[in-house]
C-alpha cells in the first residue's frame, strides 16, 4: 500500500501548483463544435463509423428496479448487439450499480471481450463520507469490476477546494488497484466551460484513466461543446506528459448522427489513436438501437422496424 500513497502524494504536491487551466472562449468552442455536425460522411465510412460507435458503447442500467435478470439481458445484448450476418462487434462494457457487479461478472465470464463497469463513490451525488466511498470501490473491484466510474465532489470543487477534489480522486485510484478509473465531472453542475476545463485537468493529474461528462441523472448531460473542451484538455495533457487519457461522453446521446459527429470531433482533435474503445466510450444505452437501425439501413437499403431490435 505504500507505493500508491507515495505516488499520490508526489502528484498532489506537483499538481497543487498547477491547478490552473486556460480560459475557454465560449463562442469559439460552440462554433467549432457545431461545425462537426456538418461533416459529410460517405456510405463506406459511415458503415465503419457505425460499427466503431457500437464497439465504444457502455450499455448501462442504473435504475432502482434493476435485477440480476435485467443485468443478464444487458450482458447478452452487449455480447451480440445484432444478428451475426451484419458483422457488428460487441459493445465495450456493461455498467451497473455496485451490488450487481458480481452478477455481470458471472454472466460475462472471466475472459469476456465486454468489460464490467460499475458506478461507485456514492453515485450520483458523491456526497458520502470518503471512507464509505473507498470501501465501496474496493468491494466492487473484489466482486469483479474491470472499471470504476466515480463521481467527483462537486460541492468541494465549486467551493474552490481543488486540493480536496484531487486527493479524493487519487485515493479512489489507489483503491481501484488494477481496475481502470473513469472520473465523472457532472459537467451540468459545473456551470462554466472554464470549470469543466479545470476539473478535467485535476482529474487527469490525480490519476484518471478516463474523464467522463455526466452521470446521466441531470440535464444538461453530454454536449458537443463540453466534450470538445474535455478533448482539448486531454490533448494538451498528452502533449505535456505523453499520457493518453480516455474520454466518455454520457447522457443525452440518442442518435447515430450524433455519435458520428462525436467520432469526427475525436479524430480531428486527438487523432486516430483515440478512435478505439480503450480510449473513447459512449455512455448511452438508447444510442445502440439507433446505431443498429442505421447500420442495417446502410447495408440493406431500407429501415427495419424498431421492434426488430431488443430494447436497450
Amino acid at each position: 500500500m505504500k507505493a500508491p500513497i507515495i505516488r499520490a502524494e508526489r502528484f498532489r504536491r506537483a499538481a497543487t501548483s498547477r491547478f490552473r487551466a486556460p480560459s475557454v472562449d465560449q463562442v469559439t468552442v460552440e462554433e467549432r463544435a457545431a461545425a462537426f455536425t456538418r461533416r459529410s460522411i460517405k456510405t463506406g465510412a459511415k458503415l465503419a463509423g457505425l460499427k466503431m460507435a457500437v464497439a465504444m458503447c457502455d450499455l448501462t442500467t442504473l435504475e432502482g428496479g434493476d435485477t440480476p435478470g435485467k443485468v443478464a439481458y444487458l450482458c447478452r445484448k452487449a455480447l451480440q448487439p445484432a444478428d451475426p450476418e451484419y458483422g457488428v462487434p460487441s459493445c465495450a462494457a456493461v455498467c451497473v450499480y455496485p451490488n450487481l457487479t458480481r452478477y455481470a461478472r458471472k454472466f460475462l465470464g472471466a475472459d469476456s471481450p465486454v468489460k464490467v463497469a460499475a458506478v461507485a463513490t456514492g453515485f450520483p451525488s458523491g456526497q458520502y463520507p470518503l471512507r464509505t466511498r473507498l470501501e465501496e470501490v474496493r468491494r466492487t473491484v473484489a466482486d469483479g469490476a474491470d472499471e470504476i466510474d466515480m463521481v467527483i465532489n462537486r460541492a468541494a470543487f465549486l467551493a474552490g477546494d481543488h486540493t480536496r477534489v484531487f486527493d479524493e480522486i487519487a485515493a479512489t485510484k489507489a483503491a481501484c488497484g488494477a481496475a481502470h478509473l473513469k472520473v465523472i465531472l457532472e459537467t451540468g453542475e459545473l456551470v462554466t466551460y472554464d470549470h469543466v476545463r479545470l476539473a478535467s485537468e485535476i482529474a487527469m493529474q490525480a490519476g484518471a484513466d478516463f474523464i467522463k461528462t455526466s452521470t446521466g441523472k441531470i440535464s444538461p448531460a453530454a454536449t458537443l461543446p463540453v466534450t470538445l473542451v474535455m478533448l482539448e484538455a486531454i490533448r494538451d495533457y498528452f502533449f505535456a506528459t505523453g499520457l493518453r487519457i480516455g474520454m466518455k461522453p454520457a447522457g443525452g446521446l440518442r442518435t447515430a448522427k450524433q455519435a458520428l459527429a462525436y467520432l469526427v470531433m475525436v479524430k480531428e482533435t486527438l487523432g486516430d489513436d483515440w478512435l478505439t474503445p480503450e480510449l473513447f466510450r459512449f455512455g448511452a444505452s438508447s444510442l445502440v438501437n439507433d446505431l443498429l437501425l442505421q447500420l442495417v439501413k446502410t447495408v440493406e437499403g431500407n429501415y427495419q422496424s424498431a421492434d426488430y431490435f431488443s430494447l436497450p
